[in-house]
């Protein structure tokens, strides 16, 4: 690249060739030959005459000889100049204006200079900026003594005195001022203010000649002199930035072209400068000047080498001429600062051909050894610097005070980077002003202050602002006492006059056209104010005194002041954001270091501290940091530091040395306090961009910065107590203050609560450090009472300042006012905080601009300001002594500003990003939901918990989304507390009215309303649910209760029926245990009673595969929490979630059930929750292998519990349990007293029960004379046994607690059944099985409610085949005959066909043979009744549903049984969402398509088919407490008509009262007292009046429409509406020729992202608007008083008000470009593939679809395309950006695209080469900043790219924000791949669903940050 630059050989040549030419084309054919001319001066009788060459001037005598340029002519001129002064003076004579155009530097000004000393002539010398107004040219008005005159300026005094007008940099000036000078130019006319006419010299001549002056005088006329001349000054726009010439004003000029001087006159000027180095060397330099100023490297973006400034470079080389060029030109022209990768190269390229690339062999100063006042020289100080080993004494200015000692103080520790760079500083300021680059919090101000230090300077510093004036810099005006105006130097001025160090702190915020003012000073040390007054340079004034032979005072009554000789500029800024091409719109990024600015200072960089200086600094300044912590803070710093990726760098920024010795002071003080919530602090990490906060997080885990809580920590005590004066808040204590002004003490109605408690003890510690806090939050989180709290606390007296976008710098610290004519001056808050010691509290800070509240920072750091009016504040009383107007701050003044978060939707300026790292930073959040609970239950003590519960978790997730982007308004805490105020006051109204003060705000966006809906009803709030709406099933009544029988348990002693049972106990084998991986899920939990009142209370999917087969449901009451587990088989796996958990747990066990080759035994598992001590634990049983397993879900430990020896063999013959062609024997687990911890196990026709006691790890075997078919466990010492082949009962009876000596005692009773007809002993003829047993027996109420009597006996509730429910009363305790009790059904469940029909029939095949394994049915006792689930078949839909309604397609029916309200009740389950394939397999699970279980007292827990989980509450009890809690929410609209009642004392005394007349044709009557049957009437009778006998109402019949049909839309309407919409809808498809079928298609895509999109175009809309925001436009002749022209509104001045505008972009700002932005899809073959499993290609074109839509009318600001990668290649083409689909059709198509090509390309993986590529062809085209976004599913691995590569490749231009959206694949491989990846570069989209979610979140994190 830089080949150009070096084309044409020795690049002098061609500079030489270029001013050879220049120089020809304007001297004519001979003028190359170097025509040489000389200046003389001649004296002669007619006065004296300058010659050049051959040109004649003849010598006035000045009238002002202190106006006359001096010492600017220097003995020998180089023949350049003296050919420009000839040029000049041609012109002269022939009387024109000339403008003196070329680069920028000192050049231009020194010829006219020059050529005016020569000519002894006067100046009025201005330098033109931004801000200067005609009155600064023609005449301003000043009042003196009450009276308001004109006073002439420049322009007028030049005219009319004859001097020359200098006009310096006039493409500064504002487009309208200078035309006032045009027809001064052109004719040397001009009309003032004040009624005088200036008028040329010959006019004015020939009026004389017929007028006399008296009367010219009269008339006002005034002569222009004809000396007066105008001299231009100015720079080539457009080359350089500035407005351009208004032609009028162009033409009236004589241009000269002053380019910089040929090479050989600078060679000799060179040589001159520095005797002492080599002129090889020189000439070296000089050619890389030359080179660096071509056109060529102008085009290539380079900025113009500052020439004139090489021979300050050579005196510093002169005096060292060891220093290295490379160091040398660095300063003079900071290339690695300001230019970016290719100005590099190309500089490092020029630097190596003149070969100066010489710094790594030659040293670099080391450090200052000695600085000591000189002896001879005052003012000036002997500094030792040590080079190379050498030491090296020379002299430089110094200032008046003591020098401090060397060695480190207290506040500055010497490190050697440091100390080197001080040592570089002392060597440039022995020839110029410096200029300090750094990042924000680096350390420049702390090292100008040392640098001050060591030479005994007084510092001056000011703070420069954005929208700083020239007058601000110099003078501003004020009034005397006495009303008169006046003028008051700036500190610039009295530090120029004084000799102080003056530091402009921030010059990269200043505009350029306000800082050149300065040039004139920094280059030439003289100034020019606006009251007349000029500062000499101290040797002008010397010879300016000696020749006029004048004193000081004489000089000083003139306004002449000298500049003190030690007088330097040292200025601050931060470096230029490089490859941000300067259209971008955050005006701080601008590359503000032009050619301009590099010619006025030399500039030293200030790097970042190395870790190991950074950890010396640390430790001198923070004595007692814990090392350890110390070390990891660097660590992680250093670690940000190095990247090149953007974000990190931004992260660093927030870590600057400033911050990191903040939180060290803190460790030191509490070093228990953590890294991590240091770190986060200082980043305001709850506030970044997701993206960001990823990359945080992850450089935190790298950097083993772990969030290490405490659990003390949780259960701390958060409370602050007031004990004896001192405020103890947590472990953190103050003394509380005693203050004057207590009436300023804050007091706030404030509910402490923990999270809001940790926010205060955070800002105790950091106030007691004396550090100054910013809190930043959303709005309504409690920022404001946090810090009134604080205050509060603290007694603290506090002044409020609210900022907002119209606060200026003056109205921040002094409110100007006139009073009788005098301008006062009232304190803003700010001042007095500062005298009077008390907080002030700023808020909204992050309204104001930046650029107001950046002064805050000298007030913060420095502890000083200057003030409107002269005053400044300093801190150190020490230096106040004596001085007039100072404030010293008080010791115990503090700021605690307040901002909202950046970003949007706040959309403020970035106040954290400007000031952030001078601040204590606290993220104030939402209080967590426990904290916003108990705060909440303070507002509302009388408003429901669950209602307080419904609103914290329905904002939280609110809140949640709103992090995410999903919606862009942060609901607060403000929002849910005014809710709970309102439900405290009106119990009445419901929460589902209530919410809607907060949400009407969103009703008009449809997306919005749709998200908030879904998410409220979810938390069950049911907004738009009509009190009517309740669904209950319809009640049957049950069949009459009868007695049908009774049950006798055998026990006479006959021992052929008492059979007594053998027993042997041993203990189990344990194997393992194994530690699975237990998953995490979220668990979406819906409240089902959103919109109408059902059984239904809630529901949410259990994250299962579509293979998977549900064989088992149970739940737990747990101590807190009901505990409910899921099992799955094929593949086992098992889920566990807690009531109202927010994660569902799941534990795959493939692994421990592996499925056999060929696919022959399928497990099935029954799972038995243990208690406690073993909460959590469950025990899974296999049926087939009866295998055993422990599981522990906290841990994921599996264990396998052998019961017997040898239970380890494999069956002998394998078969599938659900084939049809045989029963399968099977083993069985009983776990009715698993929470005992205690199980037991038998085998179908098996003669043995294991009992398996889980806590001492045995097993009891009881051997048994009967085969089983089934076992129930009524009781834990009694057992009911079914016999396999009869179906007779046996009842086993048992020891409680079986021990080893007490075997042999089970005893086995046999049950005979008889019915009632044929009384004890005979048996019946049918024996039923038992379907469902209670373990537990009725309560003694609910018995006796359920058989109509009153009873107390044992009893248990069984079910079987032929009745709903039976009750067993006496059994199984009392051993005589028990009764049972039965409800019997109509028809057995048996007998009724199963799947004829019904929803199943579509996948229910075959007829049913052999029992299905579930039985489902389940007891609740406490609420009475008896639940199973049942297929629809089996129910009777004609008596639920009418003859005109189709029942529901359902999965199953719950059958209630309550034995309470003899009620039957049918409840439907609605239909799975999916179901297996493996359709016979379900049918032998359960005979419906969902399993039951009862869940806590009057509950059932469903699970369907498809793993969706119901849970419905069926007790009565509960049922009407939850309506009533229901209705309570919806709030009591009764439908009535609401009157207004407006009490009234009508001051009418009641006479008698009376009925009334009656109005024969009742009319209705108000009021009159008159008629009977009015209203509002007083003694008549009525309604609603005063003082009637009684109430009389007229039969008037009021109709009344319900509520409802006065709201409904008419259904015509309705119609009508949507035949427009389809009609519009239609005639848009036909415009576009598009399909309906089409059509239909792309909705489906388009809706899948339809919110994301609408999110994403309301941030997008919002961003352009504040794009657009106005600013405020200065020096109107209407719109609003500007404070800062008050006094010039006094003097009668018409220009002083400001308005809002559209500002014009700044001068010279190149053209705001486009983002660009490319997306790659990946639409590869295995997208097609897979797209079955998880729909990725679908969600991929959603993706797709999105950013199309998204971006659609954004043209202007992005640019997009958007490429597929596929085997095919790597660039095929979907989207190109000039081509951007406009409709849907065009949209439809490539969509269409990308799947086709998914279906017929190659197979293959190109996503590395096409994000290579696209990074690449991306950067080519000039963009604002360019995205590239890879969307894929490569599995690296399988084609054998390392992950390290491909994150290389994203992060391999800095320039390219390129991101990768990975398609999970198999197992965790996606998340080993993120972890390799750069944070916050990669996601893994592990559900598709989310890849629309995650671009979204690309989106407005980084694209929209800077848009």
């Amino acid at each position: 690249m830089h080949s150009q630059l070096l084309r044409g050989g020795a690049a002098a040549a061609v500079a030489a060739r270029r001013v050879r030419i220049i120089m020809g084309s304007v001297l004519g054919r001979d003028g190359w030959m170097w025509r040489t001319h000389e200046v003389k001066l001649l004296c002669t009788s007619a006065g004296d005459t300058v010659n050049i060459g051959e040109i004649t001037y003849v010598l006035k005598t000045p009238q002002n000889p202190e106006f006359v340029p001096l010492k600017y002519l220097s003995d020998s001129l180089p023949q350049t100049v003296i050919q420009h002064l000839r040029w000049i003076m041609q012109k002269d004579l022939l009387g024109q204006d000339v403008f003196l155009i070329g680069p920028p530097g000192p050049l231009r000004r020194s010829i006219a200079m020059q050529y005016i000393e020569l000519t002894k002539r006067e100046v009025e010398y201005v330098a033109l900026s931004r801000d200067t107004t005609e009155n600064d040219l023609k005449q301003r008005r000043e009042i003196q003594s009450g009276t308001a005159f004109y006073i002439d300026q420049c322009a007028v005094r030049a005219a009319t005195q004859g001097r020359v007008l200098v006009l310096e940099g006039l493409e500064k000036a504002e487009r309208n001022v200078l035309p006032v000078l045009n027809n001064l130019l052109e004719n040397r006319e001009m009309q003032l203010e004040d009624g005088r006419f200036l008028m040329s010299a010959e006019r004015y001549d020939k009026l004389l000649q017929e007028h006399t002056k008296g009367e010219l005088d009269s008339w006002k006329i005034v002569r222009v002199s004809e000396d007066f001349r105008v001299i231009a000054l100015g720079l080539p726009v457009p080359k350089y930035k500035g407005n351009p010439l208004d032609p009028p004003l162009r033409s009236r000029f004589q241009a000269r072209d002053i380019y910089y001087l040929p090479f050989k006159d600078q060679l000799e000027m060179l040589y001159a400068a520095g005797p002492n180095v080599s002129a090889e060397r020189v000439s070296q330099l000089l050619s890389l000047a030359m080179t660096l100023c071509s056109q060529e490297s102008s085009s290539l973006g380079l900025p113009d080498f500052p020439v004139d400034n090489l021979i300050s470079a050579l005196h510093v080389l002169n005096i060292f001429p060891m220093l290295s060029s490379q160091q040398l030109i660095q300063r003079l022209y900071p290339y690695k600062s300001i230019l970016g990768k290719d100005g590099h190269t190309a500089v490092e390229g020029v630097l190596s051909r003149f070969e100066l690339l010489d710094s790594c062999h030659r040293s670099a100063p080391g450090t200052v050894l000695s600085v000591s006042m000189a002896k001879e020289l005052k003012g000036h100080a002997d500094v030792t610097v040590r080079v190379a080993d050498e030491d090296i004494t020379f002299q430089v200015p110094a200032g008046s005070k003591e020098l401090c000692s060397l060695n480190s103080s207290p506040t500055f520790i010497n490190t050697p980077s440091h100390s080197q760079l001080l040592a570089e500083m002392m060597q440039s300021h022995t020839v110029k002003d410096m200029c300090l680059i750094g990042p924000k919090g680096c350390g420049k101000s702390v090292i100008a202050r040392r640098f001050a230090e060591m030479l005994g300077y007084s510092i001056e510093s000011i703070m420069l602002y954005q929208d700083m004036t020239a007058r601000d810099l110099l003078q501003q005006r004020y009034t005397l006492p006495n009303g008169d105006t006046a003028w008051r130097p700036s500190p610039l001025v009295t530090a120029a006059i004084e000799g102080k160090l003056l530091i402009l702190d921030g010059i990269h915020r200043v505009n350029l056209g306000t800082l050149s003012v300065l040039s004139r000073l920094l280059h030439e040390r003289e100034l020019d104010l606006y009251d007349g007054t000029r500062l000499l340079r101290c040797d002008r004034y010397q010879t300016l005194k000696e020749q006029l032979q004048l004193t000081d005072q004489q000089l000083k009554e003139r306004s002449i002041f000298p500049i003190h000789p030690s007088f330097r500029v040292l200025a601050l800024a931060e470096p230029p954001t490089v490859g941000v091409r300067s259209g971008s719109s955050n005006s701080r990024g601008q590359q503000w270091l032009g050619p301009e600015l590099l010619s006025m200072f030399l500039y030293h960089t200030v790097a970042p501290l190395a870790k190991a200086e950074e950890m010396f600094l640390i430790e001198g300044l923070t004595p007692n940091v814990p090392k350890e912590a110390a070390e990891q803070l660097l660590h992680l710093t250093h670690s940000l530091r190095r990247t090149n990726d953007p974000t990190m760098q931004s992260l660093a920024s927030s870590l600057s040395t400033r911050q990191l010795l903040r939180i060290c002071r803190r460790l030191s003080q509490y070093p228990e306090e953590r890294i991590f919530h240091a770190v986060n602090k200082a980043c305001l990490s709850r506030f970044l961009p997701s993206l960001a906060r990823a990359s945080l997080e992850k450089s935190l885990t790298s950097c083993s910065i772990q969030d290490t809580v405490d659990p003390a920590e949780h259960n701390r005590d958060y409370s602050c107590v007031v004990h004896d004066g001192v405020l103890k808040i947590g472990k953190v204590s103050a003394p509380v203050h005693n203050p004057n002004q207590r009436i300023k003490v804050p007091d706030v109605l404030f509910y402490d609560n923990p999270q809001h408690m940790m926010v205060m003890e955070d800002m105790l510690k950091d106030f007691l450090l004396g550090e100054h806090l910013l809190l930043v939050g959303n709005q309504g989180v409690g920022k404001n009472k946090i810090v009134d709290r604080f205050l509060h606390l603290l007694n603290r007296p506090r002044e409020y300042l609210q900022l907002h976008r119209d606060t200026t710098v003056q109205s921040l610290t002094l409110q100007p006012s006139v009073q009788d004519g005098v301008i006062v001056y009232e304190d803003s808050p700010l001042v007095k905080a500062v005298k009077l010691g008390h907080v002030l509290v700023i808020d909204e800070a992050d309204k104001a601009p930046t650029n107001v509240t950046c002064i805050l920072k000298t007030l913060v750091e420095s502890g000083e300001m200057v003030l409107a009016d002269g005053r400044r504040i300093i801190s150190d009383p020490h230096e106040a002594n004596g001085r007039p107007n100072i404030i010293v701050m008080h010791p115990d003044f503090r700021m605690l500003i307040l901002a909202n978060r950046p970003g949007f939707p706040f959309l403020g300026n970035d106040f954290f990003g400007a000031l952030g790292d001078i601040f204590s930073c606290h993220a104030v959040d939402n209080p967590k939901p426990q904290a916003e609970l108990a705060m909440l239950k303070q507002y509302g003590p009388d408003v429901p918990e669950a209602t307080l519960q419904k609103l914290v978790a329905a904002f939280g997730e609110l809140r949640s989304m709103a992090d995410q982007g999903t919606i862009s308004y942060p609901y607060s805490t403000r929002e849910v507390v005014n809710i709970v105020k309102h439900l405290q006051k009106f119990p009445n109204e419901g929460l589902a009215n209530v919410v809607r003060n907060v949400f009407d705000f969103d009703s008009y966006n449809k997306d919005m309303r749709e998200v908030l809906i879904e998410s409220l009803h979810k938390h069950g709030i049911p907004i738009g649910a009509k009190p009517t709406s309740v669904k209950l099933a319809k009640e049957l009544p049950l069949p009459e209760v009868r007695m049908t029988g009774y049950w006798t348990i055998n026990q006479d002693g006959n021992a052929r029926r008492k059979l007594l049972c053998p027993t042997e106990t041993h203990s189990i084998d344990i194997k393992g245990p194994a530690f699975l991986r237990v998953q995490r899920y979220p668990c979406n939990k819906k409240e089902s009673r959103a919109l109408s009142f059902t059984e239904e209370k809630a529901h949410w999917q259990i994250p299962m595969n579509e293979v998977n087969i549900v064989c088992d449901v149970i739940s737990t009451n747990g101590t807190e929490r009901n505990m409910l587990y899921v099992a799955m088989c094929n593949p086992v796996c098992l889920y566990s979630m807690k009531e109202g958990g927010e994660t569902i747990h799941c534990m795959e066990l493939y692994d421990v059930f592996p499925k056999t080759i060929s696919g022959v035994w399928q497990p099935f598992v029954t799972i038995a929750p243990l208690g406690s001590p073993l909460d959590g634990q469950v025990v899974l049983h296999e049926e087939q292998s009866n295998t055993v397993l422990h599981l522990d879900l906290a841990t994921g430990a599996v264990r396998r519990l052998m019961l017997s020896p040898d239970c380890d063999q494999a069956p002998a013959r394998a078969s599938n349990w659900w084939s049809n062609n045989e029963q399968q024997v099977g083993h069985r687990m009983c776990r009715e007293f698993a929470h005992k911890n205690w199980l037991l196990f038998y085998k179908e026709n098996g003669n043995q029960l294991e009992v398996l006691d889980v806590l001492e790890g045995r097993v009891h075997s009881i051997f048994l004379p009967i085969n089983l078919k089934s076992v129930f466990l009524v009781a834990e010492d009694r057992w009911l046994l079914v016999e396999a082949t009869t179906n007779k009962k046996f009842l086993l009876t048992k020891p409680m607690h079986m021990a080893a000596e007490d075997t042999g005692v089970c005893q086995l009773h046999s049950i005979s059944e008889d019915t009632v007809s044929s009384g004890h002993g005979s048996s019946s003829a049918e024996i039923s099985i038992p379907h469902m047993v209670s373990s537990e027996q009725l309560p003694n109420e609910n018995l006796s409610v359920a058989l109509d009597q009153k009873i107390v006996s044992p009893n248990r509730v069984l079910a079987d085949n032929s009745s709903l429910a039976q009750v067993i009363v006496g059994f199984p305790d009392l051993m005589s005959p028990n009764e049972v009790y039965s409800f019997r059904r109509p028809v057995e469940l048996s007998s009724m066909k199963s799947s004829q029909g019904g929803s199943q029939s579509f996948f229910r095949s075959g007829s049913q043979s052999g029992a299905v394994k579930r039985k489902n049915c389940v007891s609740l006792l406490s609420a009475n009744q008896v639940v199973r689930a049942i297929p629809s078949t089996k129910v009777p839909l004609n008596d639920i549903y009418p003859k005109d309604v189709t029942p529901p397609i359902t999965s199953a029916y719950l059958e209630v049984t309550d034995l309470t309200s003899k009620k039957l009740k049918y409840i439907p389950v609605p239909r799975s969402k999916t179901v297996s394939p493996y359709t016979n397999w379900l049918s032998k699970v359960s005979e419906c398509d969902v399993l039951v279980a009862a869940f806590g007292s009057g509950s059932v827990v469903t699970v369907d088919m498809g793993g969706y989980i119901r849970l419905w509450e069926t007790g009565l009890d509960t049922l009407q407490r939850s309506l009533m809690e229901w209705r309570n929410m919806i709030g009591a609209e009764d439908g009535r008509p609401i009157q207004i009642t407006i009490q009234r004392d009508s001051d009418l005394d009641v006479s008698t009262p009376k009925h009334g007349k009656i109005d024969p044709h009742n009319a209705p009557h108000v009021g009159g007292n008159q008629w009977a049957g009015g209203t509002g009437g007083r003694d008549t009778a009525g309604l609603g009046g005063k003082g009637g006998p009684y109430r009389l109402d007229s039969g008037h019949k009021v109709y009344q429409v319900s509520q409802a049909e006065k709201d409904a839309v008419p259904e015509e309407v309705r119609r009508a509406a949507r035949e427009m919409s389809e009609k519009a809808f239609k005639q848009r498809l036909k415009e576009i020729n598009m399909s309906e079928y089409d059509a239909s298609t792309y909705e489906r895509f388009s809706n899948a992202v339809r919110r994301q999109v609408q999110s994403l175009r309301i941030i997008l809309d919002n961003l352009q608007a504040k794009g657009k925001e106005r600013q405020w436009i200065k020096n109107q002749a209407m719109g609003e008083l500007d404070d800062a022209k008050i006094i010039d509104g006094l003097t009668g001045e018409k220009a002083i008000y400001k308005r809002r505008g559209e500002l014009d972009p700044e001068l010279g700002s190149p053209q705001q470009k486009p983002k660009r932005l490319r997306v790659l899809a990946d639409v590869s073959g295995s997208m097609y593939r897979f797209n079955g499993v998880d729909g990725r290609l679908e969600r991929s074109m959603e993706a797709v679809c999105m950013v199309m839509e998204a971006l659609e009318s954004y043209e202007d600001k992005f640019k997009y395309d958007i490429v597929g990668h596929s085997g095919d290649g790597y660039d095929i083409e979907l989207v190109t950006a000039d081509t951007v689909p406009k409709n849907n059709k065009q949209r439809l198509k490539v969509l269409k695209t990308m799947h086709a090509h998914a279906q017929f390309c190659m197979s293959g993986d190109y996503t590395l080469e096409a994000t290579q590529a696209s990074i690449k062809e991306i950067t080519q085209e000039e963009a604002d900043e360019h995205f590239v976004i890879v969307l894929s599913d490569a599995n690296l691995e399988r084609y054998g790219i390392r992950p390290e590569r491909f994150a290389q490749v994203l992060t391999s231009d800095p320039q390219v924000n390129a991101f990768a959206i990975f398609i999970g694949s198999l197992g965790d491989q996606a998340e080993r791949l993120q972890r390799t990846l750069p944070a916050g570069r990669s996601f893994v989209a592990m559900d598709t669903k989310q890849i629309p979610q995650i671009l979204q979140q690309i989106f407005t994190s980084t694209v929209l940050s800077s848009a």
